[in-house]
């Protein structure tokens, strides 16, 4: 253990302080062709002059993304594809290629492993993904690691920056469902380790959020349905460290402000029960809970009335102050400090 002073724990920058210091030491990109780098759901690049590839790579290391004691391998695979697919989606793309990292330890099996493929084809034909290459090697714990291609018009690209003062903010389906299976699956465990045998699980009435959690499901059935009535917002990105911070990305690349209605957020009537067994707030998990893969997006009032109202949720709007607040139902403006998932807990981040 190194002890010296001078070394600054991870815990002081954070998961999005540590991004920036890597973007300081990269340097900007000067590529003519790059269009987008760090700091977005994913990079894009132009490869002629209408269509741009878009990259991404995402990790799920046991332990901080999963615990196989509740998480099947064949949902993982399916949840390895999907959270790639939902930063391609987020681009307003459409995925095409991906490749595979595992790092696997000693003490799984090869079974494990190929049930862990089986999900990875299953959500590879569902997004219409090709698995073409990877990697595989000897690792303390299970470790995956994919990698994403895609493609866009260039024309129909979406950032995390564009959205304007006077953009509705919206959401694409019902938030914080993710965030209570996972409460609900680590009372369950706590409940086996401390009872063992006489434990007896009780998870049909929590069914939906579970599934939530295990086998989130990107919105690529969005992004497709926008390109069919010619419609796409100003700014984009995937729900994955929970609204309130997701939220703060979008500004942030966007140099605008925001305020959320806390009555306009959509959650679904199981989440409420799941937070009411658990004693807690559905309201918190919508807002920080994080991994619910939906889609956050800043469009204009004319734009949301061309699209879907089943998966366009108005939420709130952009606002021009540069503060970040949530007006409560009986009209109070609140402050929407900064939290949600975040690796190292860092608190430089913003």
């Amino acid at each position: 253990m190194n002890n010296d002073s001078s070394l600054t724990p991870l815990r002081e920058y954070g998961e999005f302080g540590l991004i920036d210091a890597m973007r300081r030491i990269l340097g900007e990109p000067s590529d003519a062709e790059l269009l987008t780098g760090i700091a977005d759901d994913a990079a894009a690049y132009r490869i002629d002059e209408r269509r741009a590839h878009v990259l991404t790579t995402d990790m799920l290391v046991e332990g901080v993304h999963f615990d196989r004691l509740v998480m099947p391998m064949e949902y993982l695979g399916s949840k390895a594809i999907a959270v790639n697919v939902s930063d391609v989606a987020a681009m307003n793309a459409e995925p095409r290629y991906a490749t595979i990292a595992l790092g696997a330890p000693e003490n799984i099996f090869v079974e494990q492993i190929k049930e862990f493929y089986r999900g990875v084809r299953k959500a590879s034909d569902l997004y219409g993904v090709t698995v073409v290459g990877g990697d595989t090697t000897a690792a303390a714990r299970l470790t995956i690691s994919v990698t994403v291609a895609g493609e866009a018009d260039i024309a129909r690209l979406v950032h995390r920056r564009g959205a304007v003062p006077g953009d509705l903010l919206c959401a694409t389906g019902d938030l914080g469902a993710a965030c209570a299976g996972l409460r609900i699956l680590l009372e369950q465990r706590r409940e086996l380790q401390e009872k063992g045998a006489d434990f007896a699980p009780d998870i049909e009435p929590y069914r939906y959020v579970i599934g939530r959690q295990l086998v989130p499901r990107a919105r690529l059935d969005v992004v497709r349905d926008w390109a069919a009535r010619g419609v796409a917002p100003n700014a984009l990105i995937d729900l994955s460290d929970g609204l309130g911070s997701d939220v703060r990305h979008i500004c942030r690349a966007s140099a605008c402000g925001a305020e959320l209605l806390l009555d306009a957020l959509p959650i679904a009537p199981e989440t409420y029960a799941a937070a009411e067994a658990l004693g807690e707030d559905a309201a918190v998990f919508a807002l920080f809970g994080g991994e619910d893969y939906e889609l956050l997006f800043a469009a204009s009032p004319e734009q949301v009335a061309r699209m879907d109202s089943e998966t366009c949720h108005v939420i709130g709007r952009c606002t021009a102050d540069g503060d970040i607040t949530a007006r409560t139902p009986d009209g109070r403006i609140l402050p929407l400090e900064q939290s949600g998932y975040e690796h190292f807990g860092g608190k430089n981040a913003s």
